[in-house]
């Protein structure tokens, strides 16, 4: 059983779908069309997984929360969980380049393969993709667009 809810979010809209026991996806609206082909049959009833990711969100955008404490399960390849597990220990309000990243995952010449991982991951905003930005310093590729990644990276500074 799979289990979808919708929330408002200072981003815009936001989806989560969990199965029983985790979260499986965190995917803003824009994106959604993407998603949704892959969780036929979603239940749009709260769970406590849900209802933990509501929380944790709500508290993430009031500053009030800067480590999630969620089960995660994303769906990928061998490689893009890799990349994911990466994203996990880059600290709140802190960013890295992808040649960082690459770096971190033992894939120094990966470069390109870490920016197509990180468009691809299903669990934003927790699994935090954002805080990867060009080696300038640019603000490049977020696949829920550079104004989300750029309100993350606000909200999450310390200035």
């Amino acid at each position: 059983m799979l289990y979808h809810q919708k929330i408002d979010s200072p981003v815009g809209y936001i989806n989560i779908v969990t199965d029983e026991t985790n979260l499986l996806a965190l995917v803003p609206e824009i994106n959604w069309h993407k998603y949704i082909k892959k969780f036929p049959n979603l239940k749009n009833t709260i769970n406590d997984i849900l209802e933990n990711t509501t929380i944790q969100l709500n508290e993430y955008f009031a500053k009030k929360r800067k480590i999630f404490d969620l089960p995660l399960s994303p769906e990928g390849s061998e490689f893009q969980q890799l990349a994911w597990k990466t994203l996990l220990d880059i600290p709140y309000g802190e960013t890295i380049c992808y040649k960082e990243q690459a770096k971190r995952a033992g894939r120094q010449n990966a470069i390109r393969a870490i920016g197509g991982a990180n468009g691809a991951n299903p669990i934003a905003i927790i699994i935090p993709c954002h805080r990867v930005i060009g080696k300038s310093g640019k603000l490049t590729g977020y696949a829920s667009g550079i104004k989300i990644k750029k309100y993350l990276l606000k909200l999450e500074s310390t200035n």
